[in-house]
């Protein structure tokens, strides 16, 4: 049986891949660390075709300009184990944050939402207490104009403690140079659980940037901080498919990911379907399967469900259970 056949038979399939061929693999401790349920922290669901249309992704995007919606998720990501995922809205309209609650009401194998709210306006904490009385609302994600602004005295500062208070979790989408920003933001803010998303976006081949790599180094010492592993074949910047299957091509980003934050403040992530640019969903979680089986031996529970379950606050049953 092949890597492909094992990742579709089960949840439990997802350890025994990883180990499939790889070298003083063959003891089963993966095995025995193997989650029950793979939870994907990073999906987009959205419609193109509602009367109001939607801000992204382009009409030019022949690939992402349609339909995404769970059923289909639910088909491609089961059979490989995954059991439940995190939306993420990057839709700037407050009304796609309800449209997003209301599907996950409709469909149990979303596990939570990240909303999308506009730091720093004075609509701000009328729409946080609102949408927090949603169950699948699991916080927002950030853009680099509202982490700067946060960083600074004022109201964006505010809105972030706002939903630390609230016990939700910020998403942040920041480029490699501003991975730093991410551990002065919860230096000031220490009860604030920060997610940064795909590796920050820092590019992968050759050597990494040493910005990133010093924002690793002060993003280690911030508990509150966490990292999805996530963005790689994105980070590759090869389109149509065509980015490495090899683990090999991700080491110098993987490896210094892994030490900064442990497996403990890792969560893994497809970003589908974004990620269909450059490889199929498949072959993203084969690749983080191989490099944490390499790289983190005995992680496989925490990275792919339960600092999931912790950091979201996931409902654990529906994790093991698949919905």
């Amino acid at each position: 049986m092949d890597r492909r056949q094992f990742l579709r038979a089960s949840g439990t399939g997802l350890a025994m891949a990883a180990t499939a061929g790889l070298p003083g693999c063959c003891t089963g401790g993966y095995t025995r660390g193997a989650p029950t349920g793979i939870v994907d922290t990073h999906t987009h669901f959205y419609m193109p075709g509602r009367p109001q249309g939607v801000p992204w992704p382009s009409p030019d995007d022949p690939v992402l300009h349609r339909t995404f919606l769970p059923p289909e998720f639910e088909r491609l990501a089961r059979p490989l184990g995954v059991s439940g995922t995190v939306v993420v809205e990057a839709s700037p309209w407050i009304e796609d944050n309800d449209w997003l609650l209301n599907l996950a009401e409709d469909h149990p194998m979303i596990l939570g939402v990240v909303g999308n709210l506009p730091v720093g306006t004075p609509g701000f904490a009328g729409h946080l207490r609102r949408l927090s009385r949603r169950h699948a609302f699991k916080g927002i994600r950030i853009g680099t104009d509202a982490v700067s602004a946060a960083l600074a005295a004022g109201s964006a500062a505010d809105d972030l403690q706002r939903v630390a208070d609230a016990d939700l979790t910020v998403d942040l989408l920041i480029p490699p140079d501003r991975l730093a920003d991410a551990a002065r933001l919860a230096d000031r803010l220490p009860r604030l659980r920060l997610v940064v998303d795909h590796c920050a976006n820092v590019a992968v081949g050759g050597t990494p940037p040493e910005a990133w790599l010093a924002g690793l180094r002060d993003c280690k010492d911030q508990p509150n901080v966490f990292m999805k592993f996530s963005g790689l074949v994105e980070g590759t910047g090869r389109r149509g498919g065509l980015a490495p299957q090899d683990p090999a091509a991700y080491a110098p980003i993987t490896r210094a990911v892994v030490s900064a934050f442990g497996p403990d403040r890792l969560l893994f992530g497809s970003n589908w379907p974004v990620s269909l640019l450059f490889a199929s969903y498949e072959t993203v979680l084969d690749i983080a399967i191989r490099v944490l089986a390499a790289e983190a031996p005995g992680a496989m529970a925490a990275v792919f469900r339960d600092t999931a379950v912790r950091v979201y606050q996931l409902p654990p049953t529906r994790v093991t259970t698949g919905g």
